[in-house]
């Protein structure tokens, strides 16, 4: 058994590498992920307002929706698909033909009246490689009534998830915000830009990262199933989740400073692949080797890059890096154990100790995930369109 584990190990290390390689390429592709609007609002100080944003555009007109975290997963996938096949003129006039649409579900307010909106200017790129998505720059501007002191924004979650983010004097933000629902921003001074408590912003990324793990984040939900297969009694599982979760926040860290930088092409398939060995290596043993905590920290060297891309779009304010950064941590560590809990109160709790545990709950399960993973890694290396 000890020669057998060694084989699958480099076997998968192989592959690994392998992706890697092939992720580098001009092939390299991600899931059809739905990526939130980043909305920065900018007072230009004659009367007018400009929402700069930037958004896959043909997610927006098919009305993807942000129930989803994949495109796939919408009835409207195939529209969408479509869409993403068009050239920019072409996409640009089935936006025209969806204008109205677009800007009746973007809300500009102040108090109770409603701040006119037009698209003053459109970036589309060309097609090119359709195994990615595509991003599109639109502005759009308003005229303030007079004596409007303070805005609200809102985004039709037809259209998606949003951030909304105002730009301070410093090349970050003073205030960014997440809106899922549909929900309107705080209200946000037209003078002097809104001011964040440590404390709020701590509060907020806490919901950030739990929602990015549940529901969202299936790929590290997998993960986290396939370390509670193998071994559900507590101690064991709490060394590995910990290991994961201070591997993660330090390549978070590095990543969000700016000390480590890796394309999404290179760290999505390789998190694919951390599920798949995961998944592989509970199909081939039934005990927990002492290497594993070691194996599941640079896997979580791994997530934490993916999960740097989250709070980069979402524009962390330097003032507040250290509490968003934290608050973001202690989230994911949360829905990591909600994960745990799950597993627990379905089967581990009654199941985990009959004899027939591993041949009908461990081993289906872990050949579930793996499938699912492999499947993740041909996807997201471009070897399928």
């Amino acid at each position: 058994m000890h020669l057998f584990l060694k084989k699958i190990n480099q076997v998968l290390a192989l592959i690994m590498i392998a992706v890697a390689m092939l992720a580098a390429g001009p092939g390299a592709a991600r899931a059809h992920e739905i990526r939130p609007a980043i909305v920065d609002l900018v007072f230009a100080g004659d009367g007018t307002v400009r929402l700069g944003m930037s958004l896959i555009l043909e997610a927006a007109i098919a009305e993807v929706g942000a129930g989803h975290a994949d495109t796939d997963e919408s009835p409207n996938a195939a529209v969408y698909d479509d869409l993403r096949l068009l050239d920019e003129t072409a996409l640009a006039a089935e936006f025209e033909r969806s204008k109205e649409r677009f800007l009746d579900g973007i809300r500009l307010t102040t108090g109770e009246q409603r701040i006119a909106l037009d698209v003053t200017s459109i970036e589309l790129d060309p097609v090119g490689d359709t195994d990615f998505a595509r991003l599109s720059r639109l502005v759009l501007t308003g005229s303030l009534p007079p004596g409007a002191r303070e805005v609200a924004f809102s985004f039709d979650p037809a259209f998606g998830p949003s951030v909304i983010r105002v730009p301070d004097n410093q090349g970050g933000h003073s205030y960014s915000a997440y809106l899922g629902d549909g929900s309107p921003s705080a209200p946000i001074p037209v003078e002097g830009g809104l001011s964040m408590s440590a404390g709020q912003v701590f509060l907020d990324y806490i919901g950030i990262g739990f929602t990015h793990i549940v529901p969202k984040g299936l790929d590290h939900i997998l993960f986290v199933v396939g370390l509670f297969l193998l071994s559900p009694r507590l101690k064991p599982l709490l060394i590995q989740i910990t290991a994961f979760t201070v591997a993660h926040s330090v390549t978070l860290a590095m990543a969000m400073l700016g000390v480590i930088s890796l394309p999404a092409s290179i760290v999505e398939p390789l998190i694919a692949a951390s599920i798949l060995f995961i998944a592989v290596e509970n199909l081939g043993t039934d005990r927990l080797s002492r290497w594993r905590p070691y194996v599941v920290f640079a896997f979580g060297l791994l997530h934490g890059l993916g999960f740097a891309g989250v709070l980069t779009e979402f524009g962390l304010s330097p003032a507040h890096f250290a509490s968003g950064l934290i608050g973001f941590n202690i989230g994911v560590e949360v829905g990591q154990l909600a994960v745990v809990a799950a597993c627990y109160a379905l089967f581990g709790a009654w199941f985990s100790d009959r004899s027939w545990y591993r041949t009908r709950v461990t081993m289906p399960m872990s050949l579930a995930i793996g499938v699912i993973a492999l499947w993740w890694v041909v996807e997201r290396t471009g070897l399928v369109a």
